[in-house]
């Protein structure tokens, strides 16, 4: 669990990757189970963070399982399957987990690879109140950063249907058979992350840092136009609007 490991979890490949952006020859993934849905006061407890090659197959990876130091709600329990009892006798110390996990990123960021992380402010956001809970240095600027669920929104905007990880994973033929599990779930990220760069790779960015660019007004657009829908169907008052803040809040 806590060594980097050459050994792909998938055999599946997915096609020829010539036409696709150069950005997605070579991706790193990132995404965590935690102890519910509020960035600023839940915490880790499963995470994983890789590096794909173009064909998808995972090179590198790292898991984590983590004593989060505070119960595991049953509804976050009945999400990832991790209990507080399991957590407490096989988790590790969550600084150290958090500390490692921080480190893992910041070096696939310093060797110029993207990192997918799907519905990256979720995760980066914890990631940084974890950080700064246990005195550690967050990362403030996650740099490049790809996200499917704002790709995914913006070229195919009318498609019927949820956007969850598991449903957008099955539309684009990506296999997740264990979906909530960090590991499976940031794997599968990335390969729908390169699914979309084959599929609309006229319509994308050439590069990571004009990608990173353009997600940060995608975000804010589809926050504002659900916004209005919600504000519409009286799920939110008129004053109230949507966090569009992208890759991190």
């Amino acid at each position: 669990m806590n060594q980097w490991m050459p050994e792909p979890l998938f055999d599946d490949t997915f096609g020829n990757e010539s036409s696709a952006p150069p950005w997605s020859a070579t991706l790193g993934v990132f995404d965590l189970e935690t102890t519910g849905v509020d960035v600023t006061v839940d915490r880790i407890v499963t995470a994983h963070v890789g590096i794909l090659d173009a064909s998808g197959t995972v090179i590198r990876q790292r898991a984590w399982l983590a004593d989060p130091g505070v119960p595991i709600p049953e509804g976050a329990q009945a999400v990832h399957g991790i209990s507080t009892e399991v957590a407490r006798a096989d988790g590790r110390p969550a600084a150290e987990v958090v500390a490692e996990i921080v480190a893992a990123l910041n070096a696939i960021f310093a060797a110029g690879i993207p990192v997918v992380a799907y519905n990256a402010p979720y995760d980066f956001s914890l990631l940084k109140h974890e950080a700064l809970r246990h005195g550690l240095e967050p990362i403030a600027n996650p740099w490049p950063v790809v996200d499917p669920l704002v790709m995914d929104k913006t070229v195919d905007r009318y498609r019927p249907g949820k956007r969850t990880l598991d449903a957008v994973a099955a539309h684009y033929a990506v296999p997740l058979d264990a979906a909530h599990d960090a590991s499976a779930d940031a794997i599968a990220a990335g390969r729908v992350a390169q699914a979309l760069a084959r599929r609309y790779a006229d319509r994308l960015p050439a590069t990571e840092a004009e990608l990173h660019t353009r997600q940060i007004g995608w975000a804010r657009a589809q926050a504002a136009s659900l916004t209005e829908y919600f504000i519409r169907i009286g799920r939110l008052d008129p004053a109230e609007s949507l966090d569009g803040a992208w890759p991190i809040r």
